[in-house]
This record gives C-alpha cells, sequence and structure tokens, in this order.
C-alpha cells in the first residue's frame, strides 16, 4: 500500500479530500495533519510517508519545505494550491517539491497527479512553464549536461545528482556553472525551470529524457530555450513568489 499523509489546515475540505483518496485503489491515507508544527511532529514520531499532500499555508515556507524534504527521506512532497506562478514553481522544485496541484482541478485530475508523481514523474501545469512574446533558441548539451540538466529539473541536490551519476560533487558544480553560462540564465533555479520546460515538452519536440531504472528522466540532448524578444525598461522583474 502507498502511504499518503495529508497537511490540510481548512477542516470542510479535509473530509471531502480524504474521501476522495480513501476511493483510491492501492492508497492507504495516514492521519491527517491540520499544520506544520503537527506533520512534522507526525513524521518525527515514525510516520513514513510515500508522498506528502501539503497546502501552501502562509507557514508554509521555502526554509520548511526543505526541513521536510530532509525529514521525509525518500518521500514525494506535492503543494496544493489556489494558484502559483513559474517562479514558485522554479523554487518549490529546487527544493524537492515533485508537484504543484491547484485546488480547483476535477478530483479525477488531482488523483491523476499524485499517481503520477508517485510513479516518478512530475506534475507542473502547461501554464507554470509556459511564457508568451518569446523566441526560441536551442543549446546543444553533451549526454553528461543533459543527465545533470535533467535531475536538477527533478529538484535533485548537487549532492544527489553526484550520487546518481557517480560522481563528485565538485564535478557537478563544474557541470553547473559551464551549463548556467552556456544556457545565458543567471542561476542554478533558472537553468533549473529551462530543464523543467524541456521534460515537460510535448512529445512532437522530441526532446523528453528517458526514464531510467530509478525512476529519473535523464538524457536531454539540447535545451530549448525561452528569451524575451523585448523588455521595456519600466517592466517589472519576474521574481519568485514567497508562499
Amino acid at each position: 500500500m502507498t502511504k499518503i499523509l495529508l497537511c490540510v489546515g481548512e477542516p470542510i475540505l479535509v473530509k471531502g479530500l480524504e474521501h476522495l483518496l480513501r476511493q483510491v485503489e492501492g492508497f492507504e491515507l495516514l492521519p491527517t495533519c491540520s499544520g506544520v508544527t503537527a506533520l512534522m511532529e507526525s513524521i518525527s514520531k515514525g510516520g513514513a510517508p510515500d508522498l506528502v499532500l501539503l497546502d501552501l499555508a502562509p507557514d508554509v515556507t521555502f526554509t520548511v519545505l526543505a526541513e521536510l524534504k530532509r525529514a521525509t527521506a525518500d518521500a514525494k512532497i506535492v503543494l496544493r494550491v489556489n494558484s502559483a506562478s513559474t517562479g514558485l514553481a522554479c523554487q518549490a522544485m529546487g527544493l524537492g517539491v515533485r508537484g504543484i496541484l491547484r485546488k480547483q482541478l476535477p478530483p479525477g485530475l488531482q488523483v491523476k497527479c499524485l499517481q503520477k508523481v508517485l510513479q516518478g514523474e512530475l506534475w507542473f501545469e502547461k501554464v507554470l512553464t509556459d511564457s508568451s512574446s518569446i523566441s526560441r533558441d536551442r543549446v546543444v548539451l553533451t549526454d553528461r549536461e543533459g543527465e545533470v540538466v535533467s535531475l536538477l529539473a527533478q529538484g535533485l541536490t548537487n549532492k544527489e545528482i553526484a550520487a546518481t551519476l557517480t560522481v563528485s560533487e565538485g564535478a557537478v558544480k563544474v557541470h553547473l556553472s559551464r551549463l548556467i553560462e552556456k544556457a545565458g540564465v543567471k542561476d542554478r533555479f533558472e537553468l533549473a525551470l529551462i530543464g523543467l520546460k524541456n521534460l515537460t515538452a510535448q512529445p512532437a519536440q522530441g526532446e523528453e529524457g528517458q526514464i531510467d531504472g530509478n525512476g529519473f528522466l535523464r538524457g536531454l540532448r539540447s535545451l530549448l530555450l525561452r528569451r524575451p524578444e523585448s523588455v521595456e525598461p519600466s517592466a517589472p522583474a519576474a521574481g519568485g513568489v514567497r508562499p
């Protein structure tokens, strides 16, 4: 059985969500938590969920997400949100979040999200990785660069990437530094978002990585970049959204 741990602070919605997930074959619900404190206590007392479904509440900071990832080890983390942005998606992904699920989605689609994440896939709706008024460019990657970007886009840390590829953390840092320069981005978060866009691209583009035995998408051959055609001096910069 797959153990699901809910952290939902809206009492009215809890019962409906619990009822929905109890109908899914193979799902086992652990006692629902009403907040971050209760969630961390549940995990510290021996709760070992396979997936944590967490409401994006004011007390769910990026620090909390990082602590949750460390505490839950191999558990998949999915955020339930009213709305999200590419900034939020990118930063959450960098902290190990595997999916962002809008509360307004139909029940069947919410279940599908959890099932896909449990299968090792990412769940970020197309609207989070799309942008308008942009042109495209392509950067060819070496095999190793493609692996590094793919793993980075799935939220792995430098240490986890190094362990997966059986290389040193120093080698990973060198690859990331070169990739950031090659892609013309400012940091690893922008690089991760570009990687996510390519991993979630339509099959017709032919740029999906292949899934290895550990469920990791690997081996992007190139990055399809999205660059602004023009930016007005007065235009606000796109920044990350803090939960």
